[in-house]
């Protein structure tokens, strides 16, 4: 086996919802492999944070404040990325959120937010950026569903509903571009660690949120919550040529939770 595969030396990556969780876990796991990282959210403290990491590991970073879920906000973060790195290799569409409320009672504002964020941003972006890509001789589109997209999740109808569709969106994009040598791929974290997910334990007392959380890592083969590192880890097996002839495939990362 050529290890070598795994090197994104010289490789120029844009990872959206970059400033904590799974996005910055990505950024560092893309630097450590040899990618120049330009990460972007709606917090730039936060990102400024994660880009001197980045400048750490030798790196080139570049940190962008932007609403992924604004259609006039994409096409200038492009814009900037390209002016600063010349071209993007590599799209992380990490960006997410979730809105919890029942479906009888979800609001139009709620479906809103999390779609233009979820999906409609994801989708437009990556137009954005596979123009790019196909001037430039192809790249890797890495999208982040969730086990959510197969497992309906209640009371967040929305955020599932929204993940389906980044499975689907994931497998048309990969069959339309990859005469351009684009490959498409997703990833659908399980339980991880992150801010999105135990914001839905944030209103419950100490001890019952422990709770909870015991109970759904106990549920999990592993029987344990997945840390943002193992997400990440994927994210560079799929933007390096170790994976050359994957494209359109969503890889679970769940520690076995949809077996159950």
């Amino acid at each position: 086996m050529n290890l070598s595969q795994f090197s994104l030396e010289g490789k120029k990556a844009l990872v959206t919802g970059g400033s904590r969780g799974i996005g910055e876990a990505t950024a560092i796991a893309l630097a450590n492999a040899g990618a120049d990282v330009a990460v972007t959210s709606r917090k730039l403290d936060e990102l400024e944070r994660v880009a001197d990491r980045v400048r750490k590991l030798g790196r080139e970073a570049l940190a962008i404040e932007t609403h992924v879920g604004r259609m006039d906000q994409l096409q200038p973060l492009v814009d900037k990325v390209v002016a600063a790195f010349g071209r993007i290799d590599i799209l992380v569409n990490n960006g997410g959120t979730s809105v919890a409320s029942p479906a009888m009672e979800f609001s139009e504002k709620g479906w809103d937010s999390v779609m233009n964020l979820n999906l409609k941003g994801l989708f437009f972006l990556s137009q954005a950026v596979g123009r790019v890509m196909k001037e430039n001789g192809g790249g890797t589109i890495i999208n982040v569903a969730s086990v959510s997209a197969f497992k309906p999740e209640v009371p967040t109808s929305a955020y599932s509903i929204s993940k389906a569709g980044v499975v689907m969106a994931t497998m048309c994009l990969a069959v339309e571009w990859a005469k351009h040598n684009i490959r498409v791929n997703a990833i659908a974290p399980g339980p991880i660690d992150t801010h999105l997910f135990n914001a839905k334990f944030a209103i419950a007392p100490d001890d019952e949120a422990k709770q909870q959380l015991a109970a759904i890592a106990g549920r999990v083969p592993m029987n344990r919550i997945g840390q943002p590192n193992e997400i990440a880890d994927t994210m560079v097996y799929l933007a390096s040529d170790a994976s050359s002839y994957v494209t359109g495939q969503t890889i679970t990362v769940d520690g076995g939770l949809l077996l159950r």
